[in-house]
């Protein structure tokens, strides 16, 4: 039950852009927060950016800040994450992720989110 299927991956040239998408699918849980989370080779999972669905309030890292924007479609039920001036340190493997009511953490805590897709890569090149 419940299904999040990201899509929008690729290589990118330092500098560019690149938009993410999820689509959800058969989530019956009341959602809380929905993010974006990365992670890169020998490296740990990190939130990149997630939304209170409530009121639609954004959440970033410090390090993608002024430089990715989250969004949501509730009709379309697709998140996006709009990636822009992107570097080397932004290449990993992308999932989107969707936390039930209530979070009870941090938004990046990572171990809350209880939904997740199979993940989408995104390289960045010189």
């Amino acid at each position: 039950q419940g299904q999040l299927v990201e899509s929008g991956g690729g290589s990118v040239h330092t500098g560019g852009s690149l938009t993410l998408s999820c689509s959800a699918s058969g989530i019956t849980s009341r959602i809380d927060y929905m993010g974006w989370f990365r992670q890169a080779p020998g490296k740990e999972r990190e939130g990149v950016a997630a939304i209170y669905i409530t009121d639609r309030s954004t959440y970033y890292a410090d390090s993608v800040k002024g430089r990715f924007t989250i969004s949501r479609d509730a009709f379309k039920k697709t998140l996006y994450l709009q990636m822009n001036s992107v570097n080397a340190e932004d290449t990993a493997q992308y999932y989107c992720a969707a936390a039930p009511f209530p979070l009870g953490g941090p938004w990046y805590q990572f171990d809350k989110y209880k939904y997740w897709g199979q993940g989408t890569q995104v390289t960045v090149s010189s």
